[in-house]
């Protein structure tokens, strides 16, 4: 088994299987990473591994329609295309929380 810690959501560490999906464990566990459509097409799962880069698998071309050399080279990965050789640390941008809409007048109230 191996350990993966959600720095973004309280530093929350859960264990899975050596292989798992990023994202798949994210959402099993509760772990909070965001996402859309979870099969590399949106681009809404971008994490950044903290520690433990060497423990993902290989970049996938899905991801590099989403995130450049760059981002890579500073560990950012797609959390729905990494798989997971060993433990991870991994933190990513929360999304806004949604406002709420305000009322809107009409005439006569």
């Amino acid at each position: 088994m191996i350990e993966v810690t959600f720095l973004t959501n309280g530093g929350k560490t859960v264990t899975a299987p050596e292989n798992s999906n990023l994202l798949r464990v994210s959402l099993r566990e509760q772990g909070g990473i965001p996402f859309k459509c979870g099969g590399g097409l949106c681009g809404t799962c971008k994490c950044r591994i903290e520690k433990g880069i060497e423990n993902t698998d290989a970049i996938k071309p899905k991801e590099r329609k989403h995130l450049t050399e760059e981002q890579f080279a500073v560990g950012y990965r797609m959390a729905c295309q990494t798989f997971l050789t060993g433990s991870v640390s991994v933190s990513w941008t929360p999304r806004p929380a949604l406002q709420p809409v305000g009322r809107v007048a009409v005439d006569g109230d």
